[in-house]
């Protein structure tokens, strides 16, 4: 095992292909909910991060595409190649610090803080970003409320939205 938990590869048998990745090659669909889609190349996709303490991921907005609220148990820095979003987080007293980013803007979130990316621009938008650990987790502040097995009951408690809006949310996400 190595130091991230995956397993190292026979030294005898790496070659430089195992240096490199190929994921972030070509346009990618952005047809879900989010008119997004997220690359992500974490340790268990690239072995080669293994051990590194860093993972990189590639974010696709069609015109009016977001990168959800979310939070990773990492920090993380974000490049915009094409396009225009408006990038920021929420720190620990609600304060937002956000802007709107161009091509070649670079954006630092703080780790573990809520944050987000909305394409503004009137063309798709890409970003890349870098995260400081080869398994910086993903958690989607709307997908954890509405998508997985909390009761409804508990989502209106907890979100202060009515019955019909969870219901919503939830049929949203393909729960009940």
């Amino acid at each position: 095992m190595g130091p991230e938990g995956y397993a190292c590869k026979d030294p005898t048998t790496v070659t430089s292909d195992d240096f490199v990745y190929t994921g972030f090659r070509g346009e990618k669909p952005t047809t879900n909910i989010f008119r997004n889609h997220l690359t992500l190349a974490f340790a268990n996709a690239y072995p080669a991060l293994n051990g590194l303490g860093i993972a990189l991921a590639r974010l696709d907005f069609a015109v009016g595409g977001v990168i959800p609220v979310h939070s990773h148990r990492t920090s993380e820095v974000l490049i915009v190649a094409k396009g225009t979003i408006i990038a920021g987080f929420i720190d620990t007293n609600n304060t937002a610090y956000y802007k709107k980013l161009e091509v070649g803007d670079v954006m630092m979130f703080p780790q573990a803080m809520l944050h987000f990316q909305v394409n503004v621009g009137k063309t798709p938008a890409l970003a890349f970003v870098s995260l400081n650990g080869a398994n910086p987790g993903l958690q989607i502040t709307s997908s954890s409320l509405f998508e997985g097995n909390l009761p409804g009951e508990i989502a209106e408690q907890i979100s202060l939205l009515s019955h019909q809006e969870v219901t919503r949310m939830k049929k949203l996400f393909g729960t009940t």
